[in-house]
């Protein structure tokens, strides 16, 4: 387990671009925390950190949001306002289990069954006046 600290976005957006170098194709990475807890800044990390243009934004209406990198796609999921784990898996199941690809998934508590047992857990906390608390799991 590793625990991070920062105190804003751009340390948030640094902080997924660092763990996006140690990140191989096929990985999964279930995102946990609060709303407004920086989750999304952490996935535009992410991107960035695998080389992408595209500025990560939440897929909140959309449930879904591919960003094209040099290593693959980035496949980026918000669960938050999704009714059923069927629901989910009948619009994005060949995102899901993309080998090429790395799959971030922001609210996964709310449908553990769809997330394999091998992600990677981070959870983004609050931790006062701007600061976050992110804490990985391999």
């Amino acid at each position: 387990m590793t625990r991070t600290h920062t105190s804003g976005p751009d340390e948030t957006v640094a902080a997924g671009r660092a763990l996006a170098h140690t990140l191989s194709p096929g990985t999964v990475i279930a995102l946990h925390g609060d709303l407004g807890a920086g989750k999304t800044h952490f996935v535009r990390g992410i991107v960035e950190g695998w080389g992408g243009s595209d500025q990560a934004t939440s897929p909140t209406f959309a449930l879904l949001h591919e960003y094209d990198t040099p290593r693959g796609p980035v496949f980026h999921l918000d669960l938050y306002r999704a009714r059923s784990a069927g629901e989910i898996w009948d619009s994005v199941h060949d995102e899901l289990d993309a080998p090429h690809g790395l799959v971030v998934i922001e609210w996964a508590e709310r449908f553990p069954e769809l997330i394999p047992s091998g992600a990677r857990q981070v959870t983004i906390e609050h931790s006062g006046e701007g600061r976050r608390t992110i804490t990985i799991n391999p």
